[in-house]
């Protein structure tokens, strides 16, 4: 509101100023300030949904950490197919695959994982698979 609230200051001046001077150069150079203001107040926005759309991993949030945080998690051998991406401005999903040779640990072992995440991380919302055997071709 208040960016509003200036441009329309900037519109009612540069009106004024024609008036007393007759110098039609005033709109188009107030106009100009005007359009510059905008680009400044908005670039921040701009980024932030640049990198929304791109589905990069949210400022904040260090990929590395958390997968060194799933890697040393008791029995995981391996971790693939990790990703972190923006939901929302506030929301945070991740996926990722944990090799486990020994198999599925149970309920309350992907429950602290979840728990982990949502208050260390800031992800909200985590999908983790479970696997036997690595099932990743072309790299994991």
């Amino acid at each position: 509101m208040a960016a509003d609230a200036l441009v329309s200051l900037g519109v009612v001046f540069a009106g004024l100023a024609i008036l007393w001077t007759g110098e039609t150069w005033i709109d188009p150079a107030v106009s100009l300030l005007i359009v510059l203001v905008i680009a400044w107040g908005t670039w921040g926005l701009l980024k932030d949904s640049v990198a929304m759309s791109l589905l990069a991993v949210p400022k904040g949030i260090s990929e590395k950490s958390v997968r060194d945080y799933l890697a040393a998690l008791p029995g995981v051998d391996t971790v693939h197919d990790l990703h972190i991406w923006p939901m929302s401005t506030t929301e945070t999903a991740l996926t990722a695959h944990l090799v486990m040779p020994q198999g599925h640990p149970g309920d309350t072992f992907l429950s602290e994982i979840s728990h982990e995440l949502e208050h260390h991380y800031r992800i909200g919302h985590a999908t983790i698979q479970i696997e036997r055997t690595p099932h990743c071709a072309g790299g994991c």
